[in-house]
């Protein structure tokens, strides 16, 4: 029988044996010393009543002080043990979900959307160390507490000792029983709504200059508050029962405390016990509690533990890769679909393409071999085929229900120019991604040097296919190095051709330390137009034999982008690309297009016709 995804989620954290029993010892020693210092203190209370001689009492009093030092003691030590454990724990999660993540073969991980990955690989992540510290260590020391306590009653007084056991069974089983049970119903709900809110928030964040021009912001804005507004909701629902569970635990001293009452009344009236037996019966009930009361939102916590370790396997859980194969994931790394493409966004039912494979390949003829030739500073990356990209009958889309593109014949040979142009939300990044083989067909298939895409090791596809992403990362690292990431081997010859060719070589003279200038996390001591250079520096850099290109000219000033996207489209300018190279550009300047070059215009309804820009 194979294992739940939580215990799946355990074994995922790592958590040492030895470190989580010395844990779990400074918590029992911690409220063993505050429940022994409550039967010392009853004691010496009652005792001192008798007015015996001060001697009498002087180990007490000792023990009172050591007891009350020692509970801060062992306090900070198991506060210290425990999170210890839990963070350890949480990095161990976190390193066996990117390497499960990275054995993925299929493209189930772009298909999540930005904020709902950034959720469970966050906020389920950092349940599953809660996890360790609010369920797994309170729940073994109350275990070992309620063992202690029933010791120690029981001997005084065996009906002290009946009602101590109801009491702790009531607060020990059907208080976390009810916890668990009312939690159970909304957690799931919970977890569901707080990842809508956070993909919301992100898309808007990284869309919000489109969704205004568009129209759309206000509409977005709206989702989101309605999003929030259900989360608020379903916390709401969360807290009453666990308020109710927690209720529990004080209704269960009160029954401890009556049984406790009337077995010291018994054995006062009796003479069978001493005053400071008496004491203790009165008073130890109060402290027995302790760590019961931490089983409720134990039991809510280990639902919500549940439900994000479901979360988790749901990314961990596909195709294991071949042996000897590299995982297809690692070509995913080099990008993803933009947001702004709405390929999560329901669409019309699909409609056959408007062209034809034969009049396709008519109008995506190679270039002429009379190119000019690049400049020798940018030399071409290391071969990786001829680089013939081919879709036959393609269906993209982010879900069956709702292509962006559908039906799609596409021939690029060697050397190809291709603009794709479109609303906002057709479906051109789509396009792109699923070209890239970041994206898997809904239907069809893309073939590269006349092999499908899907088959091809990773390694392979990366070294013929570079994709430019809308949202591509700039690392946390000098100007040399964000150009590297695409070629190891890069030399300063290299980088600085790439930078001057896309009009960052005066960029480049006011940075103190040049190609070693560090920049800030994403980009960010940049502006956008810097920054959309720099990644498309990288690009030329890279120098592939298929180059996919979404909106390389964002940001710019007009009639720069407007430059940098006419060397890109025109075969005969190799001052970006080699001639030899396929380059798929998508674009909203449809103005800047070269003449003669052919466009994919991407419409309503997924379909998708061919034109020659004039």
């Amino acid at each position: 029988m194979s294992a739940t995804p939580l215990r799946r989620a355990e074994r995922m954290l790592e958590i040492p044996t030895g470190r989580l029993l010395a844990a779990l010892a400074a918590a029992c020693a911690t409220l063993g010393s505050a429940f022994a210092l409550a039967a010392v203190s009853a004691y010496l209370i009652t005792r001192a009543w008798t007015m015996p001689p001060v001697l009498d009492l002087t180990v007490a009093v000792v023990m009172v002080r050591a007891l009350g030092v020692a509970r801060g003691v062992f306090r900070w030590l198991e506060r210290m043990l425990t999170h210890d454990v839990a963070l350890r724990g949480v990095v161990s999660l976190r390193t066996n979900l990117f390497t499960a993540l990275a054995a993925r073969t299929d493209d189930a991980l772009t298909r999540l959307r930005r904020g709902d990955l950034l959720a469970r690989l966050g906020d389920d992540t950092q349940e599953l160390g809660d996890h360790v510290i609010t369920a797994i260590v309170p729940s073994l020391v109350a275990a070992i507490m309620a063992v202690v306590v029933l010791a120690t009653i029981t001997p005084l007084s065996p009906l002290a000792g009946i009602a101590m056991l109801l009491a702790l069974a009531l607060a020990s089983v059907l208080a976390p029983l009810m916890a668990y049970r009312a939690a159970l119903l909304t957690e799931q709900a919970v977890v569901t709504t707080r990842s809508g809110v956070t993909a919301g928030a992100v898309e808007i964040l990284d869309d919000a200059t489109s969704l205004r021009l568009d129209g759309r912001l206000g509409a977005a804005l709206e989702e989101l508050r309605s999003r929030q507004e259900e989360h608020d909701a379903a916390i709401d629902r969360a807290a009453l029962p666990s308020a109710v569970a927690s209720a529990a635990v004080p209704l269960a001293m009160i029954l401890a405390v009556t049984g406790s009452l009337l077995a010291a009344g018994a054995a006062w009236t009796d003479g069978g016990a001493s005053a400071g037996q008496v004491g203790v019966l009165l008073l130890l009930p109060l402290s027995s509690f302790e760590a019961a009361t931490a089983l409720p939102a134990a039991a809510s916590q280990y639902a919500r533990s549940r439900a994000a370790a479901a979360r988790l396997a749901e990314l961990t859980d596909g195709p294991a890769t071949p042996a000897g194969t590299p995982p297809r994931d690692d070509r995913r790394g080099s990008g993803s679909d933009s947001d702004s493409d709405g390929g999560r966004a329901p669409a019309a039912a699909p409609a056959r393409s408007a062209q034809s494979a034969a009049s396709a390949q008519s109008a995506l003829s190679a270039p002429s071999a009379q190119a000019t030739s690049s400049a020798p500073s940018l030399q071409a990356a290391p071969p990786g085929g001829s680089g013939h990209l081919r879709a036959v009958g393609l269906t993209a889309g982010w879900t069956a229900d709702a292509p962006r593109v559908a039906d799609l014949d596409l021939d690029l040979p060697p050397g190809s120019r291709l603009a794709v142009v479109g609303a906002s939300g057709s479906g051109k990044s789509t396009l792109l991604a699923t070209l890239a083989g970041l994206l898997d067909p809904l239907a069809g298939r893309v073939e590269l040097d006349g092999r499908d895409l899907a088959a091809l090791p990773a390694p392979e596809v990366r070294s013929a296919v570079t994709m430019f992403a809308e949202d591509a990362h700039v690392f946390a690292t000098t100007v040399r190095e964000n150009l590297r990431v695409v070629r190891g081997g890069l030399d300063d010859g290299t980088a600085l051709a790439a930078l001057d060719a896309v009009g960052l070589d005066d960029w480049l003279a006011t940075l103190p330390r040049g190609l070693d200038t560090p920049i800030g996390p994403d980009g960010t001591t940049v502006s956008g137009g810097e920054r959309r250079r720099l990644l498309l520096a990288r690009a030329v850099v890279r120098r592939g034999p298929v180059l996919l290109l979404d909106e390389p000219t964002e940001h710019l000033e007009t009639a720069r982008g407007d430059a940098l996207l006419r060397a890109l489209l025109d075969p005969a300018d190799e001052t970006l690309v080699p001639a030899s190279s396929t380059v798929v550009v998508v674009t909203h300047r449809i103005e800047a297009v070269p003449a003669a070059t052919p466009v994919l215009r991407i419409g309503d309804h997924a379909r998708a016709c061919f034109e020659e820009h004039r």
